[in-house]
């Protein structure tokens, strides 16, 4: 495997881990785990979510144990399988699988969105599909399943309750990328409730850049957009290539990039700054989003009013 080439940034591409749960096959980012454990005793906790198997505490630290099985409704687990320690939205969580077939690099191109007959707005669980060697390869929305389970670890709506709208925010037009129906519209309310009303909402980057290229070659793109927030897992188009797109430009690079998403670790913070994003959130802190847009849009009219 060339590490080079894994290491680029904004190539559109994800490695996905590739697992089974039953007879059937399933996906995960590879940028989402931090390791692969054999099984080891789980300790059942009183009263937790059905989904819930128990609790374990490898090298010290203590994790929740998820049954996918249950989550996807399938039938109870015969064998012992394994456990893929994640990191997302600032959580450490295993989940339960049966066995681990490998890893594929991919492009966000390939992965085809599942439509509403599918994934309804509030109950999916897929964030798309892919046909891997004849067979097909669902790729879950593990932010879903861990919000269903326990919706306290989501967005904290609460977060921009009360704040006051203002007139600077009414006329900050926002263009959001965002793949995920249920996130999409919590993100979008949560601005508009703190007053950012203009907004233009894309379901992937390839959205997103298509009206910054069309506003661009109709000369409007300072008066159609003044801040774009992006996802970063999307298909058709990851929210890094629209990063790289817009920072790699000439007449672009000075629209303020936002990258809002549950991969923001420590390797994926790397990644952004190295593509020029101006700011960089997990996806809980709506609150930070709010403040991190007023601060830019500042900047921004100091900019102008300075020229």
């Amino acid at each position: 495997m060339d590490t080079n080439i894994l290491l680029e940034n904004g190539t559109n591409e994800l490695e996905v881990l590739e697992f089974k749960l039953g007879d059937y096959y399933y996906g995960i980012n590879v940028a989402k785990i931090r390791e692969i454990l054999s099984y080891m005793p789980i300790t059942p906790v009183p009263n937790s979510h059905p989904s819930v198997e128990g609790i374990f505490m490898p090298r010290d630290t203590m994790m929740t144990v998820i049954d996918l099985r249950h989550c996807l409704g399938l039938p109870a687990m015969e064998i012992q399988g394994l456990f893929i320690i994640t990191n997302f939205n600032k959580l450490n969580i295993a989940f339960h699988v049966d066995e681990v077939c490998g890893i594929h690099r991919v492009s966000w191109a390939d992965i085809i969105k599942p439509d509403s007959t599918i994934n309804a707005e509030n109950y999916g669980i897929s964030t798309g599909v892919i046909k891997l060697e004849g067979r097909l390869v669902v790729i879950l929305d593990f932010e879903k399943i861990v919000t269903d389970i326990s919706p306290e670890t989501g967005l904290k709506v609460s977060d921009v309750e009360g704040l006051a709208s203002n007139t600077v925010r009414e006329e900050t037009p926002i263009i959001i990328a965002e793949d995920s129906p249920l996130l999409s519209k919590l993100i979008t309310n949560c601005l508009k409730e703190a007053g950012y009303t203009h907004q233009i909402v894309c379901s992937n980057g390839q959205e997103a850049w298509d009206h910054i290229t069309e506003f661009q070659e109709q000369n409007v793109l300072d008066d159609k957009v003044h801040c774009v927030i992006t996802d970063i897992e999307m298909p058709e188009m990851d929210g890094h290539r629209l990063t790289k797109l817009i920072k790699s430009d000439e007449d672009l690079k000075h629209l303020p990039v936002v990258i809002f998403s549950s991969l923001v670790n420590e390797e994926m913070r790397r990644k952004g700054e190295a593509l020029g994003a101006d700011v960089q959130l997990t996806k809980p802190e709506i609150g930070l989003l709010v403040q991190a847009i007023d601060d830019l849009m500042e900047k921004r009219k100091a900019h102008l009013d300075s020229r």
